[in-house]
């Protein structure tokens, strides 16, 4: 049709190459050797995370999983829970004995120091009543 615009339509020109076209490239060069710049500083933050202080309820959890696993006994709770200079010192109260009636179990109170990245420094057992019996001691 010789009115119809895609006959009059000019022929598109060809752009020469420019310099944005190597851009992205470029970018990515960049970035990956500021991410090799970056690496070393990278393996270092983990070492930082573990250095991050624990909260009263992170180091009460932390103090009930280790004193459970060095004693093999179920955990019934935390007695106590006080900052100190270095971590935490929490009491962990422990069943030693179950017996019948339940009354009658053999309870402990553990107390773990756990510094501020959770891991523990110390724990001993500090009390040993049977269940009924707690302030009779």
């Amino acid at each position: 049709m010789p009115g119809d615009a895609r006959d009059d339509a000019k022929p598109r020109r060809e752009r020469p190459p420019s310099r944005r076209a190597s851009e992205p490239t470029e970018r990515r060069r960049r970035r990956r050797d500021e991410e090799q710049e970056n690496a070393p500083r990278r393996q270092e933050e983990p070492a930082q995370e573990q250095t991050r202080r624990l909260g009263a309820a992170e180091a009460a959890k932390v103090a009930v999983d280790h004193v459970t696993a060095l004693t093999g006994r179920e955990s019934e709770g935390v007695t106590s829970l006080e900052r100190t200079d270095d971590g935490w010192l929490v009491g962990v109260e422990v069943v030693e004995s179950h017996r019948v009636p339940d009354s009658t179990d053999l309870l402990a109170v553990y107390e773990a120091a756990v510094d501020h990245s959770g891991q523990l420094v110390s724990y001993r057992r500090v009390d040993r009543y049977a269940r009924g019996r707690g302030n009779e001691r």
